[in-house]
């Protein structure tokens, strides 16, 4: 649905462009939230076991960052992943305030399982771009992430 908003050329455009961008990334992760959802885990939990089963074992100050999550929200995040037996605290020996998360053995499995459901889920929701429209795509939202305020 386009704007009705009626400013400029230049405004309607970027605020049209802009609606598109949010309504799909809305409409894509409501699809692979649901493929989650069948599995358990929320798109924070996929993903800090993603970065774990990647990286090894992080703070949760530096999980909540590559996640891209508050504080708050990755602890509460860390509980619901250590209820499933999927992760562990462990204080760091460096700094008694902070804890290195881990993935256990059951979390490893579960990822690893999980993992090719997810991709297969997402390589199928991109497969309405050509390969060149993916990369020119991956261009542009680059641009707009990096651009500076």
């Amino acid at each position: 649905m386009a704007t009705n908003f009626k400013g400029t050329e230049k405004e309607a455009r970027a605020l049209d462009v802009y609606i598109k961008l949010i309504r799909a990334s809305e409409s894509l992760s409501s699809r692979i939230n649901s493929i989650l959802d069948k599995k358990g885990l929320t798109i924070s939990q996929f993903g800090v076991l993603d970065v774990l089963y990647n990286l090894g074992p992080l703070s949760q100050k530096d999980l909540g960052k590559k996640i891209l999550r508050s504080g708050g929200n990755i602890t509460m995040v860390i509980d619901n992943l250590e209820k499933q037996s999927f992760v562990e605290r462990e204080r760091s020996q460096e700094d008694r305030r902070f804890f290195i998360i881990h993935l256990t053995k059951k979390g490893k499995k579960f990822f690893a399982k999980i993992f090719p459901i997810f991709l297969d889920s997402v390589v199928k929701e991109f497969s309405v771009l050509s390969n060149k429209e993916q990369i020119e795509f991956q261009r542009m939202c680059k641009l707009i992430g990096l651009k500076e305020s």
